[in-house]
């Protein structure tokens, strides 16, 4: 137990919460402090989107068999980014803004240390799993021959350096903790900058490198989170940050582990449910033929570039929310979260409005086939309306982690994933119109935004102050 946690603890019990120190994410008006906190986010998380474009292109020269492989590994490097950045991140950013705002400063850095503890045993666990169990993994995948031989080669190096993937995201979230944003954000945009330069350099040869194929491609990755890991790490050490990293005179408490993974743990099933529905909606949508499934990737490609705007202004809403509610402001953190879903509906409904309206505006940018134009219009127009509700989602989502109540969120996401694979297996069945899948699509993300909305407003956020 830290010095001041009996103090925490005994003012918790009153319904009191300790005053915090004088901090503008408690008193700021919320959506310029909001819009001003997401901006740095969107423009490292587009960047981080790039770097997958980026690296889809090095790899397609490679061809066909290092795609196939790619394809293969993708789904599981996004699942440990999701989990790392999103699901545990989310938890270390609201465990340690609820300290902050209840004006708990030692339980904060203590909480600090304990993050650091978790993103170890996290990266640690990830290199085991995927080095001992990939070829298992991936030929379960379908990985095959030359396919599988590049996915191996790919896999390997990246998650031999999961630990500085882990790390690069869980000392983002402790700063971002304390409102720091920019900073994480430059780190992170500065990395995917390199990692595009070193990637495609070790992968295909150029600025005189030596040409590695797919394992140079995951060293560019590798190297880049190295560094990125070694400048926050030093931020952390250096006296500079609102919440320090040090070991000095901290006491591990599973108390303190548990407020970080009441909040992460259960936000990494989120991030399993995200990954499982794309996997069956693919194999769903595969089922209705070629072009529908071509129609299908180039309509999703829309969403997934709107989706990390969304991710910014959540990542935001954590220490805002987490502040307000450690602080027994309640109000104020229910304002901030009703704010930023509508701020994040309004951008994904506007954007996908638009695409529903002009589809073969972003179609014809990839295909000039009619069929596949055909199918990627009717996959718009049908979920292009509903991108407001999975914007809304989404974003209530990250607030009730700041909030340490991502239970409702989650089982929203549970209902989004049954009515995915239980309408989209019985449309199958019965060899269905396309459309009627696309509609199935745009029906779920409505109900994952209303039940999420729901249980964000009957959840019980704590005590006021």
């Amino acid at each position: 137990m830290t010095a001041s946690e009996p103090r925490y603890l005994h003012m918790q019990e009153k319904g009191v919460a300790p005053r915090a120190a004088s901090n503008p994410l408690l008193t700021s008006p919320i959506l310029p402090t909001l819009t001003r906190l997401s901006l740095p986010n969107m423009v490292a998380m587009v960047a981080g989107a790039s770097v997958a474009i980026a690296e889809t292109i090095y790899v397609g020269f490679l061809g066909t068999a290092s795609l196939a492989g790619m394809a293969m590994v993708f789904p599981m490097v996004m699942l440990q980014q999701m989990m790392s950045a999103g699901a545990i991140g989310g938890g270390i950013s609201s465990a340690i803004s609820r300290a902050l705002g209840s004006g708990d400063e030692a339980r904060a850095r203590a909480l600090a240390a304990h993050a650091a503890v978790i993103g170890l045993v996290a990266g640690l666990g990830f290199t085991a799993l995927y080095l001992l169990l990939g070829p298992a993994i991936y030929r379960a995948l379908g990985g095959r021959g030359e396919a599988l031989a590049e996915a191996l080669a790919y896999s390997n190096v990246v998650f031999s350096g999961a630990l500085a993937i882990w790390f690069t995201n869980t000392f983002a979230s402790v700063i971002r903790a304390g409102g720091n944003m920019r900073l994480p954000s430059v780190t992170l945009l500065v990395g995917s900058a390199a990692q595009v330069v070193l990637g495609g350099g070790l992968g295909l040869g150029l600025f005189s490198l030596p040409r590695l194929g797919m394992t140079g491609i995951a060293l560019g990755q590798l190297a880049s989170f190295v560094g990125a890991t070694l400048f926050l790490l030093w931020f952390l050490t250096s006296g500079r940050a609102r919440v320090p990293l040090s070991f000095r005179g901290v006491t591990f408490r599973w108390s303190l582990f548990s407020d970080i993974l009441k909040v992460g743990a259960l936000a990494c099933l989120s991030s399993f449910q995200t990954v499982l529905t794309i996997l069956i909606l693919t194999r769903l949508v595969a089922e209705f033929g070629t072009e529908a499934l071509a129609g299908y990737g180039i309509g999703t490609r829309l969403e997934f570039l709107l989706i990390p705007i969304t991710f910014a202004i959540g990542v935001a809403c954590v220490p805002m929310v987490g502040m307000a509610v450690g602080a027994g402001n309640l109000a104020r953190a229910r304002r901030i979260a009703w704010t930023a879903g509508t701020m994040a509906a309004g951008i994904m409904g506007t954007i996908g409005l638009a695409g529903a309206l002009a589809p073969g505006v972003w179609a014809s940018l990839f295909t000039s086939d009619p069929a596949v134009l055909h199918s990627a219009a009717t996959y718009l127009r049908w979920c292009g309306p509903a991108y407001a509700f999975f914007g809304l989602g989404l974003c209530l989502y990250f607030c009730s982690q700041g909030a340490g109540k991502v239970l409702g969120p989650v089982l929203a996401g549970t209902l989004r994933l049954a009515v995915v694979a239980a309408g989209g297996g019985y449309l199958a069945s019965i060899d269905a119109e396309p459309w009627t899948m696309f509609a199935l699509v745009a029906i779920a993300m409505v109900i994952y935004g209303v039940a999420t909305a729901l249980a964000v407003r009957a959840a019980a956020w704590g005590r006021p102050a």
